[in-house]
């Protein structure tokens, strides 16, 4: 009798025990199967930050989001001049500069022409417009050695510079064609690197974007680079002083969408600076 309890005692501990095997081999593939799927999920939602999916495109980037309406090459020069040479800089610039604007045989513009005034001082930022695009740009290069005042005027520049450099660009085709505006105004240049790849992204949110910064004719004009320092943005923006700046920003928070557009374009952003800027007298953008 004794024997049998024994037996069925036992067969009844081994039961429990396989049920318990059972059980927490289940909850144990359950709980890794839900943390395996867990962990594909935060992988896939991690590599979709580094891995986009791009039609095959058959043409460049850039003859998707410039204007078709004009064959218009920009080029921004950023000269670094010594502190004690910038009123001698800007008199020359003032002195030649306008009249190579001004001839009609060179098939170039000044579109702008400033001082920073907040960012990295002593410093100007000349902005030419060539009608024409490329062909233009050699014609007018090819023209200025010939020119004996304009080689003057650069030998002269040359001993009064820290370092220059410059970028050939192209315009987004969403905004507007700077064109010559009345003064006073202050003019911000935000300068945005992006990360490579990611230009058609921006492009795209920015070309809804650019509607909301439009109502106070703030808006001059919006660039991206071809040549020099590539995957590069310039948006330029004028304002009366630095209070209608502050008044005009802010009120395009108030704007829906507005923040839409800063949240998904901030991440394609890998620097970014801003530049503000006074019109030198010779300047059509005053």
């Amino acid at each position: 009798m004794a024997n049998r309890v024994l037996h069925s005692l036992g067969s009844g501990l081994n039961q429990a025990r396989t049920r318990v095997r059972t059980q927490g081999l289940a909850v144990f593939s359950s709980r890794g199967l839900a943390a395996s799927n867990h962990r594909h999920g935060e992988d896939s939602w991690f590599k979709s930050l580094f891995v986009r999916k791009v039609d095959p495109r058959k043409d460049a980037h850039s003859n998707l989001i410039a204007k078709k309406e004009t064959s218009n090459l920009y080029k921004i020069q950023f000269h670094n001049v010594k502190p004690e040479c910038l009123g001698a800089y800007n008199k020359i610039c003032e002195d030649v500069l306008p009249s190579i604007h001004a001839d009609k045989h060179y098939p170039c513009e000044l579109v702008g022409t400033w001082n920073t005034w907040y960012g990295e001082q002593d410093q100007a930022v000349h902005l030419w417009r060539y009608d024409g695009g490329y062909p233009a740009l050699t014609e007018v290069m090819s023209k200025l050695r010939q020119n004996k005042e304009f080689m003057e005027y650069r030998n002269e520049r040359g001993k009064m510079l820290l370092s220059r450099k410059n970028q050939l660009l192209l315009e987004f085709s969403f905004w507007n064609e700077p064109i010559p505006r009345k003064g006073p105004n202050i003019y911000e240049l935000r300068s945005y690197q992006l990360r490579p790849g990611t230009m058609i992204e921006w492009g795209n949110y920015w070309a809804r974007a650019i509607g909301y910064r439009q109502g106070n004719s703030e808006a001059v004009g919006g660039f991206f680079s071809q040549i020099g320092q590539l995957y590069m943005v310039h948006h330029l923006w004028a304002y009366k002083d630095l209070q209608s700046r502050e008044d005009t920003r802010n009120a395009a928070w108030q704007q829906e969408g507005w923040d839409e557009c800063v949240y998904y374009t901030v991440p394609l952003i890998q620097h970014m600076e801003s530049r503000i800027m006074i019109p030198m007298k010779s300047s059509p953008l005053q």
